[in-house]
């Protein structure tokens, strides 16, 4: 069992741990209920789901937003262009996630980006916008 299940996150290796996510993701389970999620991003897996996002996009298909929670501790210059590419979504979800990661980095120039949407920050800070509305949000409309 992926969710609610704290064995994964003490017992699986990074590779394995990656391999979870990613077909947490790739088979829209409820991300946020994976136990250590947070805790266990790693550069290889931030960098596994960015690779992902860009087949989905290839085939015009969507990308999950709640994916990109793995990636906010890792932004780059090669991840930039996909957050300015989500900022720019015209799904409201996308451009929350993009938001939440340009928040959440350490990287200059993606805060500098959201620096452009004070709107979002604003919304980030009194807790309008976050992962788990955005899980909420997309639930919903899946269902």
């Amino acid at each position: 069992m992926i969710c609610n299940n704290p064995y994964p996150a003490e017992q699986l290796d990074d590779t394995a741990w990656n391999q979870l996510v990613l077909k947490a993701i790739f088979t829209e389970k409820p991300v946020l209920e994976i136990v250590g999620l947070k805790e266990r991003r790693n550069a290889a897996l931030a960098a596994s789901l960015c690779d992902y996002a860009h087949e989905r996009w290839a085939a015009h298909r969507d990308v999950n937003p709640l994916l990109w929670i793995c990636v906010a501790p890792f932004v780059n210059e090669q991840t930039l262009p996909d957050l300015e590419r989500l900022m720019s979504s015209p799904n409201p979800h996308e451009r929350e996630a993009a938001a939440l990661v340009c928040y959440e980095t350490e990287f200059a120039q993606a805060r500098q980006l959201l620096d452009g949407h004070p709107e979002k920050k604003s919304d980030i800070e009194k807790g309008v916008i976050s992962w788990e509305r955005i899980a909420a949000n997309t639930a919903a409309v899946t269902q």
